[in-house]
């Protein structure tokens, strides 16, 4: 007794049945619009393609602008168009959504780091310590309170809270017993850099990161460069990492003493360095060996990002492009092995 019936004055069209079980409109009031494309049921479930979204009982959607599922439990996590975790429940890689970073606590954790921040004579709020210590965290102590500053102790499990989003696979960052709170990262101009190098009167030299997006990189790419004489390392504020926990605990220290510059873009920074009469070299597989470069005197060096290398217009803006010769099956370095190499390249020719 089923039929179909699609009248000229009925848009939405269906199958009546008698007995009302397995057709789309009877007891269960389910039926297709063709307006919408959807439908809907006692579930309320429904497809609006206008809005990409799915909406029934457990109110969940996906919103293809956000790249996102949300339901009632309030549990969400947003993916990439590479299909990659951004957000997880142990902070993992919040620093590559914008702004997200903010929101981390402004700490420095390490032994070796706390140790540099305290000598380098840094803003520190306070320091955290567990309550059972050895003999080289005594050490810290009795140097933090030779500089007035505030030491607390607390559980070891407080320490492991606060450097919690610095971990990973759900381990806290490893403090190594001993976590310090600053004011924030202490950034400084391209003319401070410029002015620090008059001052000990040696041609500038500054090493530019074009987008390194891992912070361990970051801080490794200052440690190199702090400890060749380098006088400033420029970052972009954008798809870049900043100097947060993790780059100035992998610095093991260097964050402390080196001066640091965060810009609008690499571009405008490059353009103020020629006008400082500093030359401009770019790392790129592409370039010429190093050793063959005259790389002494004023330098501004660049590092590409991790993946890409160098964007286009930042290449653009070199003076030269400079690369490391590989003899090997693979053909390039970490971004910050491959900086270390260059930065004492630099250095080796000025010597």
């Amino acid at each position: 007794m089923a039929r179909y019936t699609h009248n000229s004055g009925d848009t939405r069209g269906g199958f009546n049945s008698d007995k009302r079980k397995d057709d789309f409109s009877g007891d269960r009031k389910r039926s297709y619009t063709f307006e919408k494309g959807g439908f809907k049921g006692d579930n309320r479930k429904d497809c609006d393609p206008k809005k990409g979204s799915f909406k029934g009982d457990r109110k969940k959607s996906y919103a293809p602008e956000k790249g996102s599922f949300k339901t009632e439990k309030k549990r969400d996590q947003d993916i990439d168009r590479s299909g990659k975790r951004l957000n997880d429940a142990a902070g993992i890689n919040a620093q590559e959504r914008p702004g997200e970073e903010e929101l981390l606590p402004n700490i420095i954790m390490g032994r070796n780091a706390v140790k540099e921040a305290i000598k380098s004579g840094r803003s520190i709020d306070k320091i955290l310590i567990p309550e059972t210590r050895d003999g080289s965290l005594n050490e810290l102590i009795g140097l933090a309170r030779d500089r007035n500053l505030i030491v607390r102790e607390v559980s070891r499990q407080r320490l492991d809270d606060i450097c919690m989003p610095f971990g990973h696979s759900g381990k806290t960052g490893n403090h190594q017993g001993i976590v310090a709170f600053i004011p924030g990262a202490e950034y400084c101009s391209i003319e401070d850099m410029l002015n620090y190098a008059k001052e000990r009167g040696e041609a500038p030299f500054i090493v530019l990161l074009d987008c390194i997006e891992d912070p361990y990189n970051l801080g490794s790419i200052i440690r190199s460069a702090e400890c060749a004489g380098a006088h400033g390392v420029i970052i972009p504020k954008r798809r870049a990492a900043s100097l947060n926990a993790w780059a100035v605990k992998a610095s093991a220290g260097a964050a402390s003493y080196m001066r640091i510059a965060r810009v609008a873009n690499i571009s405008s920074a490059i353009d103020e360095l020629k006008k400082a009469g500093l030359w401009i070299a770019g790392a790129d597989m592409e370039g010429t060996v190093a050793q063959k470069v005259d790389l002494k005197g004023a330098i501004g060096l660049v590092i590409g990002n991790e993946g890409d290398g160098l964007s286009r217009i930042v290449k653009e803006r070199c003076d030269y492009l400079i690369s490391i010769p590989m003899m090997g099956r693979i053909d390039s370095l970490n971004a910050s092995a491959a900086a270390a190499v260059l930065i004492f390249e630099k250095r080796r020719q000025d010597a």
